[in-house]
């Protein structure tokens, strides 16, 4: 393998966990004598084409382990989606910084971008290996089993269900009928991980809302009034990116413009389902947004999780050394009783901007519920089970 230099980056929504892939990676890359310079993108692609880098290499070598537990990309992020006129302009820097090697860690976009800096590359006759890193809480990349930053989310947001309950729990009577939105472009994995703290039919969420299905209101309003009549309250957890049975966007009526890739910012929805139970069932509703807790929140990481970022970035490392390029690095589990992943690798042409939602067998529309099945797919991925809070015997005392 040639010998060169190694440009790493970070791309999209940060997770708790995506500085666990960095330090995998460099931590491989300092180990290794075939590894000149190791170079950080300052805000990913973005930075290659204003040559904004920083030397990897020089950092304290104690900041690496601490760096592991530091949520957030500490490289710095971006969305800017690669326009035909960059790529020669990213070809020229590479050949004068002489980088044989990037690693580029982020989701379907990111993976995209990396896809066709190595088909440029290629065409062209220079030699270079390009890996993608994945990394999404929305948890859609096909070909993995899933993805790192996922299970960190879907810990928070089963804990946060589990919290924003138990207030709920506290004055019923007030406010009975409670939203909380996750995130997810296109995929309900978040909101389906809401219920990974549920142990029994009572528990919340009674209702999990999920893009995969179309919306129909008055499926939706009958099944919150049958959840208030059985429980005196009702948890609903909603994407952000549900539509109704035309393909329109529930939150399209707070959509805050398109990303650079033309993705939809939405805000509406949570909104538009507590206006809707207000004006229809004449019940108190009310919202709840974790926004980029459920991206960040170090308190809620999984271990399982921060092991696996690691473990793909380091592997990914490990393959643009053995001479492969173009594609990205999977996990792949392993049909054992205890939980047990592995790692293969994915041609990048078969992931770039392709999605894998909800199958069905992790849903069940008639209940608006997971199943049986998702929970064995995902309790894994969380860490140790959540706990069970404790709840009074509120049996009413017997007048003398």
């Amino acid at each position: 393998m040639v010998s060169g230099n190694l440009l790493i980056g970070q791309s999209g929504g940060a997770t708790a966990v995506i500085n666990a892939s960095l330090v995998g990676a460099v931590e491989a890359a300092l180990a290794d004598t075939r590894i000149a310079g190791i170079y950080g993108m300052h805000y990913g692609i973005a930075g290659l084409l204003q040559e904004d880098f920083i030397d990897l290499r020089q950092q304290d070598a104690g900041l690496w382990p601490q760096l592991l537990h530091t949520p957030s990309a500490a490289l710095g992020s971006c969305r800017y989606k690669l326009q035909e006129q960059d790529i020669e302009r990213a070809l020229d820097i590479f050949r004068r910084y002489d980088i044989r090697y990037l690693l580029y860690i982020g989701g379907n976009d990111s993976a995209d971008t990396a896809h066709r800096l190595a088909q440029a590359a290629h065409h062209t006759g220079y030699e270079f290996y390009a890996i993608s890193i994945p990394k999404t809480i929305d948890n859609d990349l096909p070909f993995t089993d899933h993805c790192p930053g996922y299970g960190s989310a879907a810990r928070f947001i089963a804990a946060a269900t589990q919290d924003s309950t138990m207030n709920t729990l506290s004055m019923p009577g007030h406010y009975p009928i409670k939203i909380i939105e996750t995130m997810g472009r296109n995929a309900g994995w978040l909101a389906a991980a809401s219920t990974l703290g549920k142990h029994d039919e009572a528990d919340a969420p009674h209702i999990v809302l999920i893009p995969e299905q179309a919306f129909h209101e008055e499926r939706f309003l009958t099944q919150v009034e049958e959840a208030y009549r059985r429980y005196g309250y009702v948890v609903i957890v909603a994407s952000e990116a549900l539509r109704n049975e035309k393909g329109e966007a529930l939150g399209a009526a707070a959509q805050a413009g398109v990303d650079a890739f033309q993705h939809p910012l939405l805000s509406g929805t949570a909104q538009t389902l507590v206006e809707l139970i207000k004006q229809q069932l004449q019940l108190r509703a009310r919202f709840d947004k974790p926004g980029d807790f459920q991206r960040m929140s170090s308190q809620y990481v999984s271990p399982t999780d921060r092991q696996e970022a690691y473990l793909v970035g380091q592997k990914a490392l490990e393959a643009a050394l053995r001479g492969e390029s173009d594609k990205m690095v999977t996990l792949v589990r392993h049909d054992t009783p205890a939980y047990h992943c592995t790692t293969g690798l994915v041609e990048l042409g078969e992931i770039a901007n392709v999605q894998r939602l909800i199958p069905d067998a992790y849903f069940d529309a008639s209940t608006a519920m997971v199943t049986h099945a998702f929970h064995t797919y995902a309790q894994p991925l969380i860490g140790e089970s959540l706990p069970r809070y404790a709840c009074l015997d509120t049996t009413k005392v017997i007048s003398l």
